[in-house]
């Protein structure tokens, strides 16, 4: 029996040792088998966002550990809200391309600002979860609810003409995006208007997708 055993092995370990052999070593690293990259508009600058090439290629930042203390930076849940669906990569990339283009859409990175400045999803607006708040007195969330096409009638809010929203944050251990859709819909924003990308700052690197530091104006792939 242990023989036989062996053998087995043996054939499974060159049959696995074939796979890798034929793996192409300079194959393109696309998006998806019919999209390479994609671009958006920054500032009026279009910026290429495509994945790493380099298949050898590792995370040597904040981005690449495992763990952090929780609390604060509990695991999330997949829906934040009920109501509010979440989303992944490649339908962010979509909205990118129609909603934001057509300026029906708005991708809001949710983070405090000194995380944006890192680093961000190219075509991101920085609107920190805090500026969302309505407790107290915030002298930012009029003017930020107006820039994302809501507008006040009779004294209430109304976002009949309001942007549709993709909200997102640091990833699945950050709560910076939660709070920033709660606050939303604790104004009104409506539901169907808002999607949540769980996967955040982290997903996005870890996919070796392409992104923008502020500081820079410089895409970094």
């Amino acid at each position: 029996m242990e023989t036989k055993s062996l053998k087995r092995d043996a054939i499974l370990s060159c049959f696995l040792l074939s796979l890798i052999v034929f793996v192409p070593t300079g194959a393109k690293v696309a998006i998806t088998p019919e999209m390479n990259d994609t671009s958006v508009d920054v500032m009026g600058r279009a910026v290429k966002i495509e994945r790493i090439q380099d298949t050898s290629h590792r995370l040597r930042n904040s981005y690449a550990r495992t763990s952090r203390p929780c609390p604060p930076f509990c695991i999330e849940p997949f829906q934040p809200v009920d109501g509010v669906e979440t989303v992944g990569e490649l339908e962010l990339l979509k909205f990118l391309s129609e909603d934001v283009k057509r300026n029906e859409g708005t991708l809001v990175d949710a983070r405090m600002s000194k995380w944006y400045r890192e680093g961000t999803i190219p075509g991101a607006v920085n609107i920190p979860f805090s500026i969302l708040s309505a407790k107290g007195d915030n002298p930012y969330l009029d003017r930020v609810l107006l820039l994302l096409g809501a507008y006040r009638k009779s004294g209430e809010w109304n976002f009949d003409k309001a942007q549709k929203l993709i909200v997102f944050d640091n990833g699945p251990w950050c709560g910076q995006a939660r709070t920033a859709i709660e606050n939303l819909v604790e104004i009104g924003y409506p539901k169907r208007l808002i999607r949540y990308y769980r996967g955040g700052m982290q997903y996005w690197q870890i996919l070796g997708l392409t992104t923008l530091r502020s500081k820079k104006r410089k895409s970094e792939r």
